[in-house]
């Protein structure tokens, strides 16, 4: 009788198996819209922003793309995960990343030595800089705190505070402007910080993420777009991506192995002369721009 019930059973699920009821269906991904540059995740630690594809290296044919010729090769500390960089008055000031290692230098351009240095406390992962009215400002990721600096001494005269990620920052004469990490450039007053207008950034009306390292240079601000060789130069008034600059192939496949990503540009307004390096770069160069055939 058992083994009765058994074949029954078995027969049983035998026919279950093989009518035509249908699987439960695979559940799909969810569509997404193709940006012109997305990003992997931010360095160590790691970031609320998720990543959303691997990096695209090469420039949207919307607009024109610059390459470089490179000008001077001058070395910089393989230590120094550049977040910010400005130049003035002969030398370089850098701003410094990672917590425990973070710092505001001020750095001689010929020789790489770092002339001056205040370390900033290890709870803090210093971003971008830019210097205003003679005081160093100085962004912070995750904390949502800036700090202000007098340019000579290095002594904190001030802090400030904001409501997203600190990346990068520099000014047009008149506003501080932030990047968040986003598609969105942010213009603060230099007095009170507080956000006087955003624009969102876009490429042939797509926007434009992970916007990083600024600079403000002729009238346009220059973005460094995070985790690729390319620089964005965008119209400050309405967002628009003007024109590309790919920047790859600075440094060799060996030195590459060891270093992180493009972060830092720096532009001497009066030598009309172009500065450019990345996290723990061991060279700093000066490039002049020359539009790549299309």
């Amino acid at each position: 009788m058992r083994r009765q019930i058994a074949c029954l059973l078995g027969c049983v699920v035998l026919l279950a198996a093989c009518s035509g009821a249908p699987a439960a269906a695979r559940p799909t991904a969810q569509a997404t819209i193709a940006l012109p540059i997305v990003a992997t995740a931010r360095a160590t630690p790691t970031p609320a922003l998720a990543p959303t594809a691997a990096p695209t290296q090469t420039p949207p044919a919307s607009v024109l793309t610059y390459t470089y010729e490179v000008v001077n090769i001058y070395p910089h500390d393989p230590g120094a995960f550049t977040q910010g960089l400005i130049y003035t008055d002969g030398v370089l000031y850098e701003s410094t990343g990672l917590n425990g290692r973070s710092s505001l230098r001020r750095v001689a351009l010929e020789t790489g030595e770092v002339l001056q240095k205040r370390d900033v406390a290890e709870q803090y992962f210093a971003e971008g800089l830019t210097l205003f009215d003679n005081r160093l400002i100085q962004l912070t990721w995750q904390n949502r705190v800036g700090f202000v600096y007098d340019k000579e001494s290095f002594e904190p005269t001030g802090t400030f505070s904001y409501t997203t990620e600190g990346w990068g920052i520099t000014h047009d004469g008149s506003q501080l402007i932030m990047s968040d990490g986003s598609a969105m450039l942010r213009f603060l007053d230099p007095q009170t910080f507080e956000v006087q207008r955003e624009v969102q950034v876009t490429d042939n009306g797509t926007p434009v993420v992970r916007l990083n390292e600024l600079e403000y240079v002729n009238g346009e601000v220059w973005a460094n777009v995070w985790q690729t060789d390319l620089v964005a130069r965008v119209d400050p008034q309405t967002g628009r991506v003007l024109s590309w600059i790919d920047l790859s192939g600075l440094l060799t496949p060996e030195e590459r192995a060891s270093a992180d990503v493009l972060n830092g540009i720096a532009y001497d307004s009066a030598g009309d002369r172009l500065f450019v390096t990345g996290k723990l770069w061991p060279k700093l160069f000066e490039i002049r721009l020359i539009p790549a055939a299309r």
